[in-house]
């Protein structure tokens, strides 16, 4: 019997990849962060790709795919991602990258160089993929669709938190500003969109914790 494929879409902050991972643990299926994809290749085209103004050169980047090896690799049952076989799980979330994924993100030439890789994953069923295009354009087929919001209030405070755990320095309130840049850029661009599936299910977790968010999901995936 095939194995479900889900798909998680939703805004910044809103725990998509640490519920995901869980929820794939429950369900003994594969885990795809497809934000760490992105952010992978932002770290690529920061180190690789600035020109004499430290901004960076698209067309520098898209001339260096063919030198983009990204690979997610069982680390102690954890899946870490790897930039030509080096480990970047830490780098990726750096604010540095976070000033600029969006915009990368939003490049045509960048989404459909990793569109393909993303479905083939997909496949044989049995995964589960965040991001915040899965439902729509990714996985459009999936059997199962989630959308996940939360107050800006609440996503500032997780990124945060999050940012500090990394021992990342960081100030709350330019973290809320980059949260409200980036749900700009995600939902105006022009290409795939941050928007909910039509038949995505809806969950709001401003008030629920991480398991109370995940029993939730559980309780569509198992009826």
């Amino acid at each position: 019997m095939k194995k479900p494929v889900i798909a998680i879409d939703g805004f910044s902050s809103t725990g998509k990849s640490s519920i995901s991972k869980i929820i794939a643990d429950n369900l003994g299926i594969v885990h795809l962060d497809t934000g760490a994809l992105y952010r992978g290749i932002t770290w690529f085209a920061l180190q690789n790709c600035l020109d004499d103004n430290d901004t960076i050169n698209l067309e520098q980047l898209f001339s260096s795919f063919p030198l983009i090896d990204l690979q997610f690799k069982n680390d102690e049952g954890e899946l870490v991602l790897y930039l030509n076989h080096i480990n970047i799980s830490k780098e990726i979330r750096s604010n540095e990258v976070s000033d600029n994924v969006s915009f990368i993100a939003k490049q045509k030439e960048v989404r459909d160089f990793l569109l393909q890789s993303q479905r083939n994953l997909a496949e044989k069923g049995g995964i589960i993929m965040d991001g915040r295009d899965i439902g729509t354009v990714v996985l459009p087929n999936a059997d199962f669709k989630f959308f996940l919001t939360a107050s800006i209030d609440e996503r500032t405070k997780r990124r945060y938190q999050e940012l500090l755990s990394l021992g990342i320095e960081a100030d709350e309130n330019l973290v809320r500003e980059n949260l409200i840049a980036r749900d700009k850029i995600d939902s105006e661009r022009e290409i795939a969109p941050l928007t909910k599936a039509d038949d995505a299910i809806i969950v709001d977790n401003t008030m629920l914790t991480k398991k109370e968010t995940i029993e939730t999901i559980l309780s569509y995936l198992k009826k």
